[in-house]
């Protein structure tokens, strides 16, 4: 298989796709593309002038799109809610693209008391998610798509000390997290195949790329990047996987998507594999409990 790259996206005229933190990195690259092949795309962002910018830009290169800007800040129920019930006035809701997310920061809570890293990265679009699957599910043929990373391989749950108040290790925090988004994935596509919806879930990772994720990689690491950089993916081809998973026409619930070269870490993106940690179905409900439990708000599947 050659790979998927931007160039295989087909036309999505019709189709409404909201994409979480796309005023910047793959999630802008992705709003990008789409916006270009004729999607209305809804960018959830934090900051309105930094959205707005992205709009600007993404209209600069694709002067007819249809693009408008949700307020959302994953680090806040309130904020989830709110931007939730307003994609819910959208006339339909073709594809969810799960994408922002934080990578590695010092420690620190969520508006709502979580560890930043699980709150952002799992709860926040767990319960995104479970507000608008309603709305996904009455549009005919929806995605939800998950980012996952490579990190999720070292992962593990932490259900003994979620919110990290023992210990805080923000690389074993940030995998924890990354392998929940796996778990949360192929957890979403089971419940919706025991009810034979047709809306599927779909997770994909970008490998390694260079975006402003990176911005508290640890002094070290981030002294090799440079050297690395050209090898690895830049932003747009980081989205790649993301792209394929929102729009393949092969695609199939469950399916994981990453890149095909380096040890998925650049590349066209392909079919990958994820560990035997991340389809623990014991483990996967634990977590979906456990999610209910934290945000309050139950999918309902």
């Amino acid at each position: 298989m050659k790979g998927f790259t931007a160039a295989d996206v087909t036309d999505q005229t019709g189709k409404t796709i909201f994409i979480t933190g796309a005023n910047a990195g793959l999630g802008f690259e992705a709003a990008k593309v789409l916006a270009g092949k004729g999607a209305r795309v809804l960018i959830g962002c934090r900051s309105q002038s930094r959205a707005s910018q992205a709009v600007a830009d993404i209209r600069a290169a694709h002067p007819d799109a249809d693009i408008d800007i949700i307020a959302l800040d994953l680090a806040s129920l309130d904020s989830i809610k709110s931007a939730a019930a307003a994609v819910e006035k959208e006339a339909q809701l073709d594809v969810l693209i799960n994408n922002a997310g934080i990578m590695v920061p010092p420690y620190e809570l969520t508006t709502d008391g979580f560890e930043s890293q699980f709150g952002v990265n799992h709860l926040g679009p767990f319960a995104l998610t479970g507000l608008l699957l309603g709305k996904l599910r009455s549009t005919p043929n929806a995605r939800v798509v998950s980012t996952a990373s490579i990190a999720h391989k070292t992962g593990k749950i932490f259900f003994d000390d979620i919110n990290a108040e023992k210990r805080y290790n923000r690389v074993t925090r940030y995998s924890q997290s990354k392998l929940a988004n796996l778990l949360f994935g192929y957890e979403l596509q089971r419940r919706l195949s025991a009810i034979n919806a047709d809306t599927i879930s779909v997770i994909a990772h970008p490998g390694i790329a260079d975006t402003e994720l990176s911005r508290y990689v640890p002094g070290p690491l981030k002294l090799w990047m440079p050297i690395m950089m050209p090898l690895l993916n830049n932003a747009a081809e980081g989205a790649w996987p993301t792209l394929l998973a929102a729009t393949g026409e092969h695609v199939e619930g469950g399916d994981y998507y990453g890149p095909s070269k380096l040890f998925e870490s650049s590349g066209p993106a392909v079919k990958v594999k994820s560990t035997p940690a991340s389809h623990n179905e014991d483990t996967a409900r634990r977590l979906w409990e456990l999610s209910i439990e934290m945000t309050g708000i139950d999918p309902g599947v």
